[in-house]
């Protein structure tokens, strides 16, 4: 009797007036998140920039109240949010309206009416009671890049199918199979194994570029991987739990955040958002991460042949539980605060399920008993002021360890943190022209840990901003919007990479001393830096439907070293996993095979030409 009422209870909870379904948003969406930043910066919409990605309906509906400031838009800002509001069309209880290109009927059967669109392409089913709605669309896409050294295509598809259901329960899933395919990675042009995995890439853990991380499937002729994911959630009009894996983005950052930058493969995770009223937001997550580092203890045994096995390690378990507190005091002021931790324990702690804690406290309630090493936890914040219309200031702080010991003089040691400040105005004096503006630094030993499966990564992709530790990235946008869907940007970015270390412990007599690494000055030495300037045009031709071009001019190179190596400074290893030291020209060109693809080193004049039906 007692658990049917709790289930009865939940029913009726979950019964009353709901804004919509809680299917989110993919990042990949650039051209949506981008209009939404434009019309948030002109003081049309309210956003919560900390927090992405946004769910559908967060997106109708944002749409919808910019669409009642109709005087306030530009003509252009009207046709955009008109071409917007089609593609939620279901979160706003209705269908897109297709015209030449698009097919709407009724059946009888199970009454809904359904609109397939043949240009788009998709399918959309709305029941007349509203209870149900469901998109099927497919993916298709192909990316071609060219340069004085070859051509590279990358090519996707797949499709995705999303469903609301009574007014509470959205279940969604979407597969994408990729595909790279070049000269430059390519079996033929990198003979051996280990070439082939120091070149043939143009994503991997430490190469320093914003492509987002995989894990590839192996393949001859370049690199094969796929990205599945999806999720079902129930949700009211107070909040949403769900458990789904998807990409986040936590921290307003127009590149690429400090706190969590989307940059690893997406993770699966239960989540929880409390949006009680409308000047605060809570956000939760627990997360399964791979670890990539194998346990010598679980194994598993294969019969390889007559008489003989073969051992298969498995990898360690990792984990993550995160928090954010979203406060909005005033209209224009958004501050955001939260903490995490990663860890690594045989099963998930119960512990690290309670939403509403500080994870570091309750890691040493774990473990200082035992005098072994804490897991690794985090602070952070994120602050967003809007001064004025058309003008947007914001900054994110990471702090992966502080003492306030450091802060002294006397104190060789550092603070291992990363901080990000940038500004946006837009909308004046022209209508549709942005500019957009970031500063990134990292401190040495951010993001990483003396244990290997607690650094702050997932499938080996820092989980942070894509530099990593002891870096710093400069970050310049021209973006100009002169008509419907159409967007011309000129990017200019500077990374800098400093001298890399390892965060090695130093232990005398099994007491730890000063650590050698965080003493380090930060921001010393370059090693290693890329300038990129960009030139893009994109235009969604349909919803979902994209064309652009891209000319791009890089120059990634690296330093010669004059310094002597320090304990734990990654001057090279040797094939057995042990460190050495190069020097000279040998050093240099170690760190540019370490941090840039063959594809992209020295000078280059690359165009990328792409179409695509969904992202």
């Amino acid at each position: 009797m007692r658990i049917r009422a709790i289930v009865i209870v939940c029913l009726l909870a979950l019964a009353v007036q709901v804004k919509a379904q809680a299917i989110p948003e993919a990042l990949e969406y650039t051209e949506v998140y981008d209009f939404l930043d434009e019309l948030a910066t002109d003081g049309l919409i309210d956003l919560t920039e900390a927090i992405r990605p946004y769910s559908r309906v967060q997106i109708a509906t944002m749409l919808r109240t910019a669409q009642e400031k109709d005087s306030l838009l530009s003509r252009r800002q009207k046709e955009d949010l008109q071409f917007y509001m089609q593609d939620y069309a279901l979160e706003l209880d209705t269908l897109p309206v297709y015209h030449s290109y698009g097919y709407r009927h009724v059946t009888q059967w199970i009454t809904p009416v359904s609109n397939l669109s043949l240009a788009d392409p998709s399918l959309h089913i709305l029941t007349k009671n509203k209870i149900f709605k469901m998109r099927v669309r497919p993916i298709l896409g192909m990316d071609l890049y060219v340069s004085k050294k070859g051509a590279i295509t990358k090519r996707w598809y797949g499709a995705e199918i999303q469903m609301d259901i009574a007014k509470h329960l959205s279940i969604w899933g979407s597969l994408r199979d990729n595909s790279w395919n070049g000269t430059l990675l390519s079996g033929t042009y990198f003979p051996t194994s280990s070439d082939k995995l120091n070149g043939a890439r143009l994503t991997k853990p430490d190469y320093l570029n914003n492509l987002p991380g995989v894990q590839y499937k192996e393949a001859n002729y370049g690199g094969d991987f796929s990205d599945s994911r999806g999720g079902i959630a129930l949700y009211t009009w107070w909040g949403r739990i769900a458990l789904e894996r998807e990409r986040l983005q936590w921290g307003d950052a127009q590149l690429s955040s400090t706190i969590l930058s989307a940059h690893n493969p997406a993770v699966p995770m239960v989540t929880l958002q409390l949006t009680p009223c409308s000047w605060f937001q809570f956000d939760y997550f627990h997360a399964w991460l791979t670890s990539n580092v194998l346990d010598s203890t679980y194994y598993y045994t294969e019969r390889y042949a007559e008489g003989e096995t073969k051992t298969h390690y498995r990898p360690m378990n990792k984990f993550m539980a995160a928090n954010m507190f979203t406060f909005k005091p005033i209209k224009y002021i958004h501050f955001s605060f939260g903490n995490s931790i990663v860890y690594s324990e045989r099963n998930v702690q119960a512990a690290y399920f309670i939403p509403i804690a500080f994870f570091k406290s309750l890691d040493h309630l774990m473990t200082k008993g035992l005098g072994v090493e804490n897991q690794n936890s985090q602070v952070f914040a994120s602050v967003t002021v809007r001064p004025t219309d058309h003008l947007r200031l914001y900054g994110t702080f990471y702090i992966d360890e502080f003492k306030l010991a450091r802060l002294k003089p006397s104190n060789k040691e550092n603070n291992p943190l990363s901080y990000l400040v940038g500004f946006q105005w837009s909308g004046w004096p022209v209508n549709g022209l942005s500019l957009k503006g970031e500063f990134m630094r990292s401190y040495i030993a951010t993001y990483t840990h003396s244990i290997e499966v607690l650094n702050y990564t997932s499938n080996s992709y820092n989980m942070g901003h894509y530099m990593g530790d002891n870096a710093q990235s400069i970050f310049l946008q021209l973006s100009y919007r002169p008509t419907r869907s159409l967007r011309l940007t000129l990017d200019y970015t500077q990374d800098t990479k400093y001298r890399k270390y390892d965060y090695v412990r130093k232990y005398i007599a099994g007491t730890r001393v000063d650590n050698p690494i965080i003493a380090q000055k930060p921001f010393s030495e370059k090693i290693w830096r890329n300038d990129e300037l960009k030139f893009r045009a994109v235009y969604e031709v349909f919803n979902n439907c994209y064309a652009h071009v891209d000319i791009i001019y890089n120059n990634a190179r690296a330093s010669i070293l004059t310094s002597e190596r320090i304990e734990g400074e990654d001057r090279g290893w040797n094939a057995d996993g042990t460190s050495r030291e190069l020097s000279g020209e040998e050093l240099q060109t170690y760190y540019l095979n370490k941090f840039t693809p063959a594809y992209m080193q020295g000078k280059n004049f690359t165009a990328v030409m792409g179409l695509s039906f969904g992202f």
